[in-house]
């Protein structure tokens, strides 16, 4: 598989998962939860346009996220290669910032449904973050 390919799908799945904990925040109504600000739980679905959800990005993130997929994978294009490198180097510390992530991280915060979505989208977004700062997964 091609950097560029393997680019595209990393950054697929990531964005399959965040709409995943989107999904999930809004159903266990999970708002944000960062040091410095914190939603609330009757304000999920509004805070999830503009502030994310305790288990997904912003939405207009996640819009620029595809996106970039799709423009990189119709074919080489630097400018969404850097993109998903850039969207995947926000997610990182904002899973690592986000409160709900780090219990669910820990082996005593363990959950059959948001720790996969926890560990899967921090993965995911790190991977996003060191392919798309490579210049051959633009080729």
């Amino acid at each position: 598989m091609s950097p560029r390919r393997l680019l595209v799908v990393l950054s697929a799945a990531q964005l399959a998962v965040g709409l995943l904990g989107q999904v999930v925040a809004l159903r266990r109504r999970t708002p944000y939860d960062l040091p410095f600000l914190s939603g609330r739980p009757e304000h999920v679905g509004r805070d999830s346009l503009w502030m994310g959800t305790a288990y997904s990005a912003p939405a207009p993130m996640l819009v620029a996220q595809a996106a970039a997929i799709r423009s990189l994978a119709q074919g080489p294009d630097d400018g969404a290669r850097r993109a998903l490198g850039a969207l995947g180097a926000l997610m990182v510390p904002g899973y690592l910032m986000e409160r709900a992530d780090r219990r669910r991280l820990r082996p005593s915060g363990w959950d059959a449904v948001e720790t996969p979505i926890a560990v899967a989208g921090l993965g995911l977004a790190a991977a996003m973050a060191v392919l798309g700062h490579q210049e051959r997964s633009g080729a």
